[in-house]
C-alpha cells in the first residue's frame, strides 16, 4: 500500500475501528496471534473457513501495509513466504481477547433480534 493510498485519520478510534473491522480482519490476527510462529499463507487460509484466496491476499497486504504483519520471502523455488505479528501487531491481542470475551458473554442479543 502507498502512501497516497492510505487515508489520513484523524481520531484514534476510527482508526482502529477500519483497521479491524473488516469481515475477515480479526479471523486473520486471530490466526497469526495464535499460530505457532510464523505461518505460511496455506495455512492461514486453512484456518479461516471461506475466505478466498484474494481476499486474504488483499487483507495480508493492508496489514504489512500498516506494519501490523512481516512478510518474509525467502529465496527459494517456489518461492516460500511466512507471515508473522509485529510487536504493533501483538499489541493487538488484549483488544481482540476483550472482543471475544465480550461476544461470549453477549452471544444471546443476537435471540432478542
Amino acid at each position: 500500500m502507498s502512501i497516497k493510498d492510505k487515508k489520513i485519520y484523524t481520531c484514534p478510534i476510527d482508526f482502529t475501528i477500519d483497521l479491524i473491522s473488516g469481515k475477515w480482519s480479526m479471523w486473520i490476527l486471530w490466526t497469526l496471534q495464535n499460530g505457532d510462529g510464523p505461518l505460511r499463507f496455506g495455512q492461514i487460509r486453512r484456518s479461516i473457513p471461506n475466505i478466498t484466496e484474494k481476499m486474504l491476499m488483499q487483507e495480508l497486504k493492508k496489514f504489512e501495509g500498516y506494519g501490523i504483519i512481516n512478510r518474509k520471502v525467502y529465496p527459494e523455488v517456489p518461492p516460500k513466504v511466512e507471515y508473522s505479528l509485529t510487536e504493533a501487531g501483538k499489541s493487538l491481542k488484549p483488544i481482540m481477547v476483550l472482543i471475544k470475551q465480550w461476544g461470549n458473554e453477549h452471544l444471546c442479543i443476537q435471540e432478542k433480534l
